[in-house]
């Protein structure tokens, strides 16, 4: 099949760009183009961007640019409009895959018929299924919701986003994350608390800071690069400088961030809300225990025994921090069970399979 895969910056999992990461969405984009490709697919990945002359293949998959998409700017979107459809009336894809709430799917929606594609929507997050996305943002979220009714197939990545499809009137299809490549080596775990997101409120960097001034004897890492918010990176920062037990690392490029996984003991979410967050399969690839504010998509880690989710309570996560540093025998247990959780369900060849197979379900 002639795949194109929409999504800003996911040609940044494959080029390797050690100057910018971008979200796990487009990760989960970039690795699901590799594994198109390498069953023998034609895929093309549309990402943002002005620079027309710079389209390379890399590891069989053909990068193209749609102008600047995710700026948010009306401008911005028109003219990339104008490129998208250039784009499609050159490729002709079967399939245009779009993952994460938006208004470019309903823009998509709008150019299915004069191109005679198919666009399957994929979850990213927990308020693209719930009805969040539409409280946050009115408008755009009355366009998404009305676009997600009609597009080809929509396609869910936990239970609850499953469920919350279902509420809407939809029949979803279902995988769950494909896995970044990692390696086995024996790595020592010198790192007790470990903390990878990009600076968002949403994120909420500055619990993990608080966590760090209250345990000053144990070993913390943040890596935290920068989004779109210059003003929270900056202050987040500077309060990581000031503390002695703390490691902070404004950008690790995919590729690198796994090794602080596999030194890591806990794998600390302070996010207010996600969908099913790579970093918590990365975790389990390096046997890291989980510590999480509030997210604990499919029961990870309250049903598997693979750390400790507060439900949002401040407190009780202070206090599970400091449970699960000083109790090595219980520390070890969570490990085996995140392990355990993400061996039994998030083999690649197999979740891709269910991708395939949810195209063209009834």
């Amino acid at each position: 099949m002639k795949f194109l895969l929409f999504s800003s910056f996911a040609r940044l999992v494959l080029d390797r760009d050690p100057q910018r990461v971008s979200g796990g969405a487009e990760l989960q984009m970039g690795l699901l183009a590799q594994a198109l490709v390498q069953r023998g697919h034609q895929v093309t990945l549309l990402g943002a961007g002005t620079d027309f002359t710079d389209e390379p293949v890399i590891d069989g998959v053909q990068i193209r640019v749609g102008g600047r998409f995710d700026s948010g700017d009306l401008l911005d979107t028109l003219r990339s409009f104008v490129r998208v459809a250039q784009v499609l009336k050159t490729d002709r894809p079967e399939w245009v895959v779009i993952m994460g709430a938006g208004t470019w799917l309903w823009l998509l929606w709008l150019l299915q018929l004069p191109f005679n594609f198919a666009t399957a929507f994929i979850t990213a997050s927990d308020i693209d299924a719930d009805g969040s996305y539409r409280k946050m943002f009115p408008l755009r979220g009355w366009l998404y919701e009305f676009a997600l009714g009609r597009v080809a197939r929509t396609i869910a990545m936990s239970e609850y986003q499953r469920r919350g499809l279902i509420r809407f009137g939809l029949q979803p299809g279902f995988y769950r994350n494909l896995l970044l490549p990692s390696s086995n080596h024996p790595v020592t775990k010198d790192i007790d608390f470990l903390w990878v997101s990009s600076a968002q409120q949403l994120k909420q960097p500055e619990i993990f800071l608080r966590l760090a001034e209250q345990l000053p004897h144990r070993h913390f890492v943040m890596i935290c690069p920068l989004k779109d918010n210059l003003a929270l990176f900056e202050s987040i920062q500077l309060r990581a400088s000031a503390l002695e037990n703390l490691e902070f690392h404004s950008l690790i490029p995919y590729h690198e961030v796994q090794t602080f996984f596999q030194r890591a003991q806990i794998f600390v979410n302070t996010s207010d809300y996600e969908g099913f967050p790579n970093t918590f399969l990365q975790a389990g690839l390096a046997r890291t225990a989980l510590l999480s504010l509030r997210v604990d998509p499919d029961e990870i880690v309250t049903r598997h025994g693979s750390g400790i989710c507060a439900c949002g309570d401040i407190e009780t996560f202070y206090k599970g921090a400091t449970s699960m540093i000083n109790n090595p025998q219980a520390l070890l247990t969570m490990q085996e069970r995140v392990a355990e959780y993400v061996a039994l369900r998030h083999s690649t060849e197999a979740n891709l399979e269910a991708f395939l197979a949810a195209l063209h379900q009834q």
